[in-house]
């Protein structure tokens, strides 16, 4: 009687290389999401190479296949995520925290891809500050907020989706250092303020970044160089 062995289920890395010449020629990729999207197909494979791997007991040997090591791959960051995961887990404070994201158009886009240093250092600036202000508002807050923020550049369909998501404690140290203001149960911060503020702090960094000719305008965006302002308002 011969066992039937249970057939492996397909991974992401299965998906790419099956599909992901179809969805290249459809889709407009950034030089990131291809070498991401390359990166996934030979991980682990032999187009990575391999090396031996050998029991100091019995002498058995196993050849296994190189991981891609690129940040975006299930298959060999899991490791990396669970260690990052457990390490912020022992930085957490005993208080609610919130989930704040930070978003940009998509008429941006075009922009962020040929200037992304500037738009993205420009994107955490404009809400740390954003954050800042309405912490250190006494009608909020008064006092200074931390947090961690996590850039990501894709959305859910690997389309461009330029966002930031923010995990805030719900409070904030008192200006004097020597106590805890906590936040009221359930709310931090007005969202829609929130909103206002941060697009007005985006747009005055890019409007200053225009204006030391810190933007490269090439591609579709070639025809902005012409304009004495910015585009954007």
């Amino acid at each position: 009687m011969v066992a039937a062995r249970p057939a492996r289920r397909s991974d992401l890395a299965d998906l790419v290389r099956t599909h992901g010449a179809a969805y290249r020629a459809t889709h407009r990729l950034t030089r990131g999401q291809h070498r991401a999207l390359r990166a996934i197909a030979a991980c682990r494979t032999a187009a990575l190479g391999g090396h031996a791997e050998t029991c100091e007991v019995c002498g058995a040997l196993r050849i296994a296949y190189n991981s891609c090591r690129n940040r975006h791959c299930p298959k060999c960051q899991t490791l990396a995520k669970e260690r990052w995961l457990q390490a912020r887990q022992a930085d957490l404070l005993p208080v609610e925290y919130f989930h704040v994201v930070f978003t940009l158009p998509h008429t941006l886009n075009p922009l962020a891809q040929g200037n992304p240093r500037v738009c993205y250092d420009l994107l955490f600036r404009a809400a740390r500050e954003t954050l800042a202000v309405f912490g250190d508002d006494p009608r909020h807050l008064g006092g200074e907020v931390g947090g961690l923020a996590i850039l990501h550049t894709w959305g859910q369909t690997l389309e461009q989706h330029l966002h930031l998501h923010c995990v805030v404690p719900g409070g904030a140290l008192a200006r004097d250092r020597t106590s805890w203001r906590p936040a009221k149960p359930g709310f931090l911060f007005p969202v829609r303020a929130l909103a206002r503020v941060f697009r007005g702090k985006y747009l005055a960094g890019l409007h200053q970044a225009f204006a030391r000719g810190d933007l490269r305008f090439a591609g579709s965006l070639a025809g902005l160089k012409r304009y004495r302002t910015p585009f954007w308002g």
